[in-house]
């Protein structure tokens, strides 16, 4: 078995595992027991590929950026994440989730949400399924991400606004499983990130490997070979890294950088930076890494992108930097802002703030000329349109 892959015990190393509240153990247990059998099934894969081309409108494109190549001196290709249906690749896990809840009978969907796009994805899918959808987000994403509350409340969700602790995405996750520690029976958690107790971490990934599936048959038809020599991707839980990365993780050849939010800097203990400045703890039904002081008390992040405001990470990349297999970068607030007005102006593509911090790892990485990288656009920018406007006169000359 590869030693990137999840072991029986629902491990990355170790990192990863079940530690949730002992109401959920049977509902999580199910889960584990039968997510494998039901995404491998010939009738699942089916439905769920018709989707995927006919609903969400991939395969997303693999996009040759003559500027940033001719910038950083090597081939630089965006994967276009940016362009499904709901702008996000987070639209390709939620579709496979709600065909595994209703698979497994279950009648309602909750959810937990930072910038937004896990949010309306749920909310998309649902309104497509019919079923009713709880979608919880902190009281300050709410604010500051309002093009995607409305689209939510717009598709039927019920959003709910969470006032406790920094009111950011690990509050939001916090109210989530209260919500399922409180409906086991009938309500199924879609996870938006490759966290949580086994088995959503591999779960995630799997739903999400469609991505690297992708690249890997672009590239041969661009490139005439499989394997990049780097891939980027920003990172906070983790999922579209998981999904750019998942059929490369044996190829050791292949370079991975993962941004993750720097926010002020590391040093100020304002960031998200979970990878840079984490500790082994647990968060949220699993082990991994933790932004936490030597308490094991969270610690808030900061930074100016919603979606990778966490202070955890998925066990599996915790595994993969801990081993060297992956390389951590933090990126800094104005690192990212930058690098998502370069783009705008270079290409005419605006990224979501998320996406901003993987183009800015490439400020950071030096590069030869024979190098092919690919780069996931994770999402695009117009739900960031109001943090890209209130910063533009520091950037756009």
């Amino acid at each position: 078995m590869s030693p990137f892959q999840v072991d029986k015990e629902g491990y990355f190393g170790h990192f990863g595992g079940v530690y949730v509240p002992e109401i959920l153990q049977p509902c999580v247990k199910a889960l584990g027991d039968c997510y494998r059998q039901i995404i491998d099934s010939e009738d699942f894969r089916q439905e769920y590929e018709a989707l995927l081309r006919d609903y969400v409108g991939r395969p997303s494109p693999l996009y040759l950026s003559k500027s940033l190549s001719k910038l950083h001196g090597c081939k630089i290709y965006l994967k276009r994440e940016d362009l499904n249906h709901t702008g996000a690749h987070k639209i390709n896990n939620a579709i496979g989730q709600i065909l595994l809840a209703r698979r497994m009978g279950k009648k309602r969907i909750v959810a937990e949400t930072g910038a937004g796009q896990h949010g309306v994805a749920t909310a998309t899918v649902c309104a497509l399924m019919d079923m009713p959808c709880v979608v919880y987000m902190g009281a300050t994403d709410v604010e500051r991400q309002r093009p995607n509350v409305e689209k939510m409340r717009l598709l039927g969700a019920e959003v709910v606004p969470v006032q406790s602790g920094n009111k950011t995405l690990k509050d939001a996750c916090n109210e989530a499983i209260r919500d399922w520690c409180c409906h086991p029976s009938d309500t199924y958690y879609l996870i938006g990130s490759t966290m949580g107790p086994h088995p959503y971490p591999d779960l995630v990934a799997r739903m999400q490997s469609v991505i690297s599936k992708e690249i890997r048959k672009q590239l041969l038809e661009k490139e005439g070979r499989e394997t990049p020599d780097y891939l980027v991707a920003c990172i906070g839980g983790g999922s579209n890294a998981a999904g750019t990365i998942f059929h490369f993780l044996d190829d050791l050849d292949v370079k991975i950088v993962l941004a993750e939010a720097g926010g002020k800097g590391v040093e100020t203990g304002e960031t998200a930076a979970t990878l840079a400045a984490g500790t082994e703890g647990v968060l949220h039904g699993s082990r991994s890494l933790v932004i936490q002081d030597e308490d094991g008390q969270v610690i808030e992040p900061y930074s100016i992108s919603a979606g990778l405001d966490y202070p955890g990470i998925g066990p599996l990349h915790a595994h993969i930097v801990r081993t060297g297999r992956a390389t951590a970068m933090p990126i800094n607030d104005d690192e990212a802002l930058a690098a998502a007005y370069e783009l705008n102006r270079l290409d005419g593509i605006l990224p979501a703030l998320e996406s901003a911090h993987a183009l800015g790892a490439l400020h950071k990485l030096k590069f030869r000329p024979e190098d092919v990288v690919v780069l996931t656009l994770s999402g695009r920018g117009d739900k960031d349109m109001a943090t890209y406007l209130k910063h533009a006169k520091d950037f756009v000359k």
